[in-house]
């Protein structure tokens, strides 16, 4: 197992760096990956500088109890939806009282997808103190490879928002 966790030592060490030298903490809000990017965050040693905490909400029951999300935002645009990825990441940015919150849901397959949100279809959210970002992404593959995939796209985007010259005047 360790050598699955080692594939992401690159960029956990240089989101380590960046996160240390800003002060921020983090904490995910996750459901289709099952608590793998906060397992994944907290392979590298020193991870607790800056990783706070993960919840996993995999039901829509637990999404409305624990992250407080709006049931007609569920009933509406469903669990894997940008509402529900923002809702999710706002949700774990106030329990936790982070700089940065990460949400991720999608439909890992086999089963689940529909014609307009097909198997790969995932949503992740990166709030950044009050600066949102949703993207939406659409992978192949087993259920464990979209998984592994969404934790590889979101560690992706975050290194690129925290690289970005204006996020190094840090407020």
């Amino acid at each position: 197992m360790g050598l699955f966790f080692d594939k992401f030592d690159n960029i956990l060490y240089s989101l380590k760096n960046i996160l240390d030298s800003s002060g921020y903490s983090l904490a995910t809000a996750e459901s289709c990956t099952g608590g793998l990017l906060g397992a994944v965050f907290t392979s590298i040693p020193g991870s607790s500088s800056f990783f706070e905490t993960a919840i996993v909400t995999y039901s829509n029951k637990q999404k409305v109890e624990l992250l407080n999300i709006d049931e007609n935002i569920l009933f509406q645009y469903g669990a894997v939806s940008e509402e529900c990825a923002e809702a999710m990441a706002k949700g774990i940015q106030k329990i936790a009282s982070v700089n940065i919150a990460i949400s991720v849901t999608g439909i890992a397959g086999p089963d689940g997808g529909t014609p307009k949100k097909p198997v790969g279809t995932v949503f992740s959210t990166i709030i950044i103190n009050d600066k949102l970002t949703t993207y939406k992404f659409s992978f192949t593959g087993s259920r464990n490879e979209i998984r592994v995939k969404s934790v590889e796209k979101i560690l992706e985007n975050l290194l690129g928002k925290l690289n970005k010259p204006q996020m190094h005047e840090f407020v």
